[in-house]
């Protein structure tokens, strides 16, 4: 094997390629510790330390870390690990320790959001949001269903409720055109169109 190119991405680091393909990243000082300098061989031993044992070791650290300050899904995660040009398999090693511990874990992920949002946010505005955070629509869906489904209705009723309240909206004293406003206002935030309907039935003194 072969370092074909050394290229600095960072003050501290670099990128290395070996026999004409990205390999890994390493801080100048490694670099230097191991010796590895373009045009030149790596060896076979060299190069199984840095795969085996520094860059896992470091992936897993770097993955503790982010998860110390706030909880990440899966697929947060591994962008996050990717965007430190770790290898694919060291990214896999790395969220393959964390899942173990249960670090990690897309359910807990999605019932935690639903628990927090589901007062305050339709069920496809908070099932987009999971989405787009990596989570599967089917995981989502059967999750919001478990914490918040037979409660759907009536949760969306108060949203817009309150979301009625704090725009001055009244149904019974609004214009044709000021419903079709709002209507449309509701859909965007993502709630059903027989919910809006029901609300926009309600008597001002529910309001």
């Amino acid at each position: 094997m072969t370092v074909t190119a050394i290229r600095e991405i960072a003050k501290s680091r670099v990128l290395v390629s070996v026999d004409e393909t990205f390999a890994f990243v390493l801080y100048k000082g490694e670099l230097r510790s191991y010796g590895l300098k373009e045009g030149q061989e790596i060896t076979e031993e060299a190069y199984r330390d840095i795969m085996e044992n520094l860059l896992p070791r470091r992936a897993k650290l770097r993955a503790m870390n982010l998860l110390k300050n706030r909880s990440y899904t899966e697929k947060q995660l591994y962008d996050k690990l990717k965007a430190g040009d770790y290898p694919e398999e060291i990214i896999e090693q790395a969220l393959d320790y964390v899942r173990s511990y249960h670090y990690i874990d897309d359910r807990q992920y999605a019932e935690d959001y639903i628990e927090y949002h589901k007062e305050s946010r339709s069920r496809s505005r908070i099932l987009r949001d999971l989405v787009q955070k990596g989570i599967s629509i089917e995981l989502a869906g059967e999750v919001y269903e478990e914490k918040a489904g037979e409660d759907r209705t009536e949760l969306e009723k108060e949203q817009i409720l309150n979301l009625m309240h704090k725009k001055n909206f009244v149904p019974n004293e609004a214009t044709f055109e000021e419903k079709q406003k709002f209507s449309a206002l509701l859909y965007r935030k993502g709630f059903q169109v027989d919910t809006i309907r029901c609300a926009l039935l309600l008597d001002s003194t529910t309001i």
